[in-house]
């Protein structure tokens, strides 16, 4: 009798395996026996549910079809995030950690088995993951970029063995992996251009603070100091994961309100985020003698939090507790996981201390959700982002208009979305200066609203005593702010105060030891010098640390453009707008021929060209960007026309103009320094 014809059809494979298994078995055979069962006892509901058919099993292995790539993915993404949630409180020899690749193809079924080109690649892919990651194929990205939430990277072309062609494949993103930013965040601005612009914006000189941070080796962690981890959202829904994050913000904004206890930045613990590393390096890279680190979970209106606070030195835990409550006791339970702390921690409160640890930010549970959300988008540091923070904090003010924090949030994000120009400068921060004066007649002594106006006063106002009484208002109140050092010392850059400003981004380096800043404003000190070779050298190893950074890579391009390397200034350039995205694949192709025709002056040209056409339409464009970009190309009277459009429109950056490179070639025309006399920077 003859055997069934081969079905052709078009599906999805995807290949899973579970990592390290062989050398568990080799150790403990029968633990290795547990996890294997345990492993596919958390795989196979979850294949099932998304709709897909288990093949086969080969060991530690799956090889389950898809009727779509869609499918695929979001059956990857569910099964890392239940496998992440699964390992936080596990020790190390016990995790299950599994690596995931991804193909579409035409696959062949003949005899219960699957065979096809789908299927050999797909399992060429899956090596290439990281443990607890996902790899996929150009082709299955093709299939789910418009529906796909998480976001994809790009790898680049890859050989893969017994495959005739290299691929293109890609690299899901896991919402709970370590954010990648720059400055502030991975951030998609405006454009492109600002990478001349933003070595004016913030660059100045919190690059100083890395150099002395290098300079001064980690000494002893104090032993009245803790870093907040991340806590981890054990919710089903990956939505509550605003309530993990926000939680573990606000308290390490409680605690750093702390005197004597040294609580690392926001940006450095959650560079930890989604990782699985051991106490004993995340207290070494931090520099703390104790680790708070927990989890969140939200069904309904019940919630439990889980807390605990371990030595680093031998991981002994030294306080823990976990609390299920109604989600109306969330206040509750952040003053009280705060005052244990500082308890286990001996550390002495005055009076005034105390009463601002037990102090609710506001009486409404659902002012403080509104809060936290607003927080939780804020921090996303993307267009969208911060629309969405906007509604948030407006709807937290409505429930409770005695909330401070509430507005202090506020008038930070309408500073951001001027600063980075998401819209005009005069939609922008006269909101933000009305919020931060209404936290402050709430709460004059809130550090965060003392910031906020500082920062209105100094980039749009241009107020500059005015704005640094209240930069020193807001260390003075909070003196490990990191935002008000680092935003204080980009102040005295602009003013040529360089041993100032090196005392603050001295303190920011400490307080926030990880952030990439640190490197990227390193490297822009050394270019507002003038020492281009070393600001390369620099910014090398700031690419080393955050390879996918656009940011970093437009710098560098302007490094080039001043050492006038005009090949190597396009590719960096090209490299951070592939990264950004701001820039259609037309655009790209019409700015790229317009470099190969007549050179990088043209390109910039052009970019203008399609900037003002956006302008036209009725998008706001910057035009200190276009005036850079004309200045770049030479184009000195266009540039200082746009100058003088932007002095109207009180761009933010143009503080900057003091020590900007980009704008040497015209330091000494009277248009240049009638201008420099409107700002008040002719001193």
């Amino acid at each position: 009798m003859n055997s069934p014809s081969p079905q052709r059809r078009l599906a999805a494979i995807a290949f899973t395996d579970f990592v390290g298994y062989s050398a568990i078995a080799q150790r403990d055979d029968p633990l290795a026996l547990e996890l294997l069962e345990e492993h596919r006892e958390i795989l196979r509901p979850l294949f099932a549910r998304f709709g897909g058919q288990e093949i086969k099993t080969i060991g530690d292995a799956f090889m389950v079809e898809f009727s779509s790539a869609l499918d695929a993915a979001n059956c990857a993404v569910e099964i890392q995030r239940t496998l992440a949630k699964r390992n936080h409180d596990v020790a190390t020899g016990r995790r299950i950690e599994v690596r995931i690749g991804i193909h579409i193809g035409d696959v062949m079924h003949r005899d219960r088995d699957v065979y096809g080109d789908g299927v050999n690649i797909a399992s060429r892919i899956q090596p290439l993951a990281a443990p607890g990651g996902i790899c996929i194929s150009q082709d299955v990205e093709r299939q789910i970029r418009n529906t796909f939430t998480p976001r994809l990277e790009k790898l680049g072309p890859t050989e893969l063995k017994n495959i005739q062609l290299p691929l293109d494949l890609f690299r899901v993103v896991l919402p709970w992996e370590k954010p990648k930013r720059i400055v502030a965040s991975t951030c998609r601005l405006q454009s492109r251009t600002v990478w001349m612009s933003i070595l004016s914006l913030s660059i100045l000189l919190l690059a100083i603070g890395v150099w002395f941070f290098r300079a001064h080796p980690h000494s002893a962690p104090a032993s009245k100091s803790v870093a907040v981890l991340p806590f981890v959202n054990m919710s089903a829904e990956k939505e509550n994961e605003y309530l993990s994050d926000g939680i573990t913000e606000d308290l390490c904004t409680a605690l750093t309100q702390v005197k004597g206890l040294h609580v690392p930045a926001r940006t450095s613990s959650f560079a930890f985020k989604g990782k699985t590393e051991d106490i004993r390096k995340i207290g070494e890279q931090l520099n703390v003698a104790t680790v708070l680190e927990g989890s969140v979970s939200k069904a309904g209106n019940k919630l439990r939090v889980s807390a605990q606070l371990s030595s680093v030195a031998d991981g002994f835990h030294l306080w823990a507790a976990t609390y299920d409550r109604e989600m109306t006791d969330i206040l509750e339970i952040r003053s009280d996981i705060s005052r244990h702390v500082v308890e286990a921690l001996k550390v002495q409160l005055g009076i005034e201390e105390t009463e601002r640890l037990a102090k609710k930010p506001t009486e409404n549970t659902q002012a403080y959700e509104n809060y936290l959300l607003g927080r939780f988008e804020l921090n996303k540091f993307t267009d969208e982002g911060f629309g969405k923070s906007v509604q948030h904090f407006q709807q937290a003010i409505a429930l409770d208009p005695k909330f401070a924090f509430a507005y202090a949030s506020l008038a930070e994000a309408y500073n951001m979305i001027g600063y980075w120009g998401y819209l005009p400068p005069k939609e922008a921060f006269p909101e933000a200066k009305r919020a931060a004066q209404n936290a402050l007649m709430i709460d004059p002594d809130l550090a965060e609203a003392h910031g906020a106006l500082a920062y209105t006063e100094f980039q749009y106002e241009w107020r500059f005593d005015e704005a640094e009484t209240e930069f020193r208002e807001a260390i003075r109140l909070n003196p490990n702010s990191v935002s008000a050092r680092v935003r204080f010392a980009e102040y005295l850059s602009d003013f040529q105060r360089a041993r100032e400003a090196h005392e603050q981004l001295e303190r920011a380096s400490v307080l926030d030891p990880l952030s990439v800043e640190v490197s990227f404003f390193f490297a822009g000190q050394l270019f507002f010098t003038r020492d281009f070779d070393r600001a390369i050298q620099e910014l090398q190893k700031t690419i080393s640390m955050d390879p996918n950074n656009a940011w970093v890579y437009h710098f560098l391009a302007a490094l080039f453009y001043q050492k006038r390397m005009p090949a190597q200034a396009f590719a960096a350039n090209e490299k951070g707008d592939g990264l950004e995205g701001v820039f259609s694949d037309a655009e790209m192709d019409e700015m790229r021929k317009a470099y190969e025709t007549a050179g990088l002056s043209a390109y910039f040209r052009k970019e203008n060209e399609l900037r003002q056409k956006r302008l036209a339409e009725g998008k706001y464009q910057s035009p200190l960007n276009i005036a850079l970009n004309y200045a770049i190309a030479g184009d000195d009277s266009e540039a200082l026309d746009w100058l003088e459009r932007a002095v109207e429109e009180r761009t933010p950056w143009l503080p900057e103009l003091k020590v900007d490179p980009n704008w040497d070639p015209v330091r000494s025309q009277p248009r240049f320094i009638a201008i420099m006399k409107k700002i008040g920077l002719e001193k």
